[in-house]
């Protein structure tokens, strides 16, 4: 028995090899050497083993890529090293200008690069414990992200064994998932098939994809996926990027074949605008370049700021142009009663989505390039994401175009609208305007103020238009029955809407003091609100001067605190989220003070700290973090390879110290 037993499970061991060795030829070689009938044939006779024998049933198997029951939730999960983003140049000056600068901080040193594609799809972090697929995150706030393992592992160009000797004790590798053009094709097909929405474009469908909690749905998407990089590594030392590339590529993870090694900026230009007239015959899409300084060593010593490192950056194609008219200028009023000019457009497909609207930000800009309502206009998309007008076409004038002025009255309420003095916004002061009433409750339950599921947009339209709401803090008087009779509202969806603004309710007082939307307070100064003055109302009572004495708190954001707490419909709106049971005070932070009233900024890179739990440190002592240096600053922490802040905090004579220093300080906590 012993010796069939024996038998049974080498024959398991050789059927997971042979499967993992044709996945690796299909997916990641694309030199297959077998049918599908052939592989199929395989699979199952791993899957009927591995049914009559569990016990030799293990999570490598190719059989376990497809989980059993749908996940609940994501949990979160905190990356080894941070998955940093990059900065972007739009031309060639650029590009040169960040070559001089590698050159300036390398000295004598002569950089080479690697160029990639970028891919145009969604950054992960793959793990292998010895060899093994241990998690995989999406990139997240760059620091933590979500754990999609299970959705992942459904990709089968993702190996669930590196197919490598001595494979390192831990690896993070660095990934693209992305969607193939004929993969979203046929998406769209099936999607369109069971009468559902569409996706716009194969980023949006990859994306979509990954955030399914079921991961059967997700195995069916056409993911395929990328390896760049490594951003963590026990056990080998890469000397390069290059060095690196060989190693995933050998180890059977699926890296790009379009890759170049350039020995001067020249060569990266030139390999740049190869790229951006044949992007078109690749069967995914890319937006751009990738310009990495390929040594380690070099990587080190450019060092990184807090967004992006100094040793790589992006390249970005010239923004795709599109032809379309304007047909007309509407008015949309915002939260604070700003009214903006907004071309409707003929709509055209422009950089993945199609265009019908596009801002027009107000009537100086108009004026300024001659818009009229009629014209003939070159659409695109900055940052590849915000549609905008860039060009009228002038020759294409008929006669019939018609200028615009800002109306004289609100085009919703109809009151009369006021310019500002200093401003270019033109403003609605009534506050009882529908349409400012909607844009400050959607502002209120967004995710970095309340948070507030199941309100979305559209049920804010119905409950205002209906007149069930006025204003955000009506919203804690519905109830389950004024919810579930709208529209696209059932009684869990209703349940759901109210579950989620009780627990609004406990909600810290820099995410209300941010969600009340005041002008020019963001999330971060709600927060160095609610920390310096610790409840609602001894901020309601706090007099201009002294909250212009508050570092970072200027005398603009000093007058519109000041002004917001004044005006008779604040003060009811927050009597009536106080007897709704909001709360309105701020949790104590820290337990110790000894850092209190303190500034701090960080350059360079901490050898003992990770940057994010440096800055948590000392706020959690009463200290304040700032990215720039000023003369409020009081102290610069300077660690490995400082940049450009550790000479203007010496130019300005504050105190610079090093990591040792700043371990006392904060007394040895970590």
């Amino acid at each position: 028995m012993s010796k069939s037993l024996n038998d049974i499970k080498k024959r398991i061991e050789s059927l997971k090899k042979q499967i993992t060795r044709h996945d690796r030829l299909y997916y990641t070689q694309n030199k297959p050497e077998i049918s599908d009938f052939e592989y199929d044939g395989l699979i199952k006779e791993l899957k009927k083993l591995e049914s009559e024998y569990p016990q030799f049933q293990a999570a490598d198997s190719p059989t376990q890529r497809v989980g059993g029951e749908p996940l609940k939730s994501f949990k979160t999960v905190r990356h080894k090293t941070p998955m940093l983003s990059m900065d972007n140049t739009y031309s060639h000056e650029e590009l040169r200008e960040f070559d001089k600068r590698v050159k300036k901080n390398l000295a004598s040193e002569k950089p080479e690069y690697i160029v990639e594609l970028k891919i145009d799809g969604v950054s992960v972090s793959i793990s292998y414990e010895n060899a093994v697929f241990l998690t995989g995150s999406t990139r997240g706030d760059g620091e933590t992200g979500d754990d999609v393992s299970a959705n992942l592992k459904t990709i089968r160009s993702i190996p669930l064994l590196l197919d490598i000797e001595n494979a390192p004790e831990l690896i993070e590798a660095r990934g693209e998932v992305y969607m193939s053009k004929d993969g979203f094709a046929m998406l769209n097909k099936e999607k369109e098939k069971q009468s559902e929405d569409l996706f716009v474009n194969p980023r949006n469908a990859a994306a979509g994809s990954l955030k399914l909690l079921d991961p059967k749905i997700v195995s069916k998407r056409h993911l395929n996926v990328f390896f760049y990089g490594v951003g963590y590594c026990k056990g080998i030392e890469f000397k390069s990027q290059h060095e690196a590339l060989e190693f995933l590529k050998k180890a059977g993870l699926r890296t790009n074949p379009h890759i170049k090694k350039c020995s001067n900026m020249e060569e990266v230009l030139e390999y740049c605008d190869r790229w951006q007239k044949k992007k078109e015959s690749l069967d995914y899409d890319i937006d751009g370049m990738v310009i990495k300084v390929d040594s380690f060593i070099h990587q080190k010593i450019l060092g990184v700021t807090s967004k992006s490192p100094r040793w790589m950056i992006a390249y970005k194609f010239p923004a795709e142009r599109k032809q379309t008219r304007l047909k007309d200028i509407l008015i949309q009023v915002g939260r604070t009663g700003a009214l903006t000019p907004v071309a409707v457009l003929d709509p055209v497909f422009v950089s993945g989505t199609t265009v019908s609207r596009a801002s027009l930000h107000n009537q100086d800009e108009i004026e300024r390039k001659d818009i009229r309502v009629g014209d003939m206009v070159l659409v695109e998309k900055a940052g590849e994401i915000i549609p905008q007008v860039v060009e009228v076409l002038k020759d294409k004038r008929t006669g019939a175009e018609k200028k615009f002025r800002m109306p004289d009255k609100c085009p919703v309420c109809g009151s009369k609208v006021r310019y500002v003095e200093d401003e270019v916004a033109v403003r609605c002061d009534n506050p009882a305007c529908a349409a400012q009433a909607k844009e400050r409750i959607k502002h209120f339950v967004q995710r970095q103020a309340m948070d507030i599921e199941g309100i979305g947009e559209a049920l804010i339209e119905q409950l205002v238009d209906k007149g069930m709401i006025k204003d955000y803090a009506d919203l804690y008087s519905l109830k389950k029955e004024d919810l579930q009779v709208l529209e696209r509202m059932g009684p869990k969806s209703a349940q759901n809407a109210i579950d989620a603004l009780e627990k609004s309710k406990k909600s810290d007082l820099s995410r209300l003091l941010f969600g009340l939307g005041m002008r020019h307070v963001g999330e971060h100064t709600a927060e160095v609100l609610a920390d310096r003055f610790g409840s609602l109302d001894a901020l309601a009572k706090a007099e201009l001067g002294e909250l212009g004495d508050i570092y970072e708190i200027g005398p603009v954001v000093a007058l519109s605190v000041c002004e917001f707490f004044k005006n008779p419909q604040t003060k009811r709106l927050l009597e009536k989220l106080k007897s709704k049971g909001v709360n309105t005070r701020q949790p104590k932070r820290h337990t110790q003070n000894r850092l209190s009233g303190k500034s701090f900024v960080l350059t360079g890179e901490l050898m003992h700290y990770n940057r994010h739990d440096a800055e948590g440190l000392i706020k959690s002592l009463g200290g304040r973090v700032s990215s720039s240096i000023s003369k409020k600053t009081d102290f610069v922490v300077a660690g490995k390879d400082p940049g450009l802040k550790y000479k203007k905090a010496a130019t300005l004579g504050i105190k610079i110290i090093d990591e040792a220093e700043f371990k006392n300080m904060t007394g040895g906590i970590k």
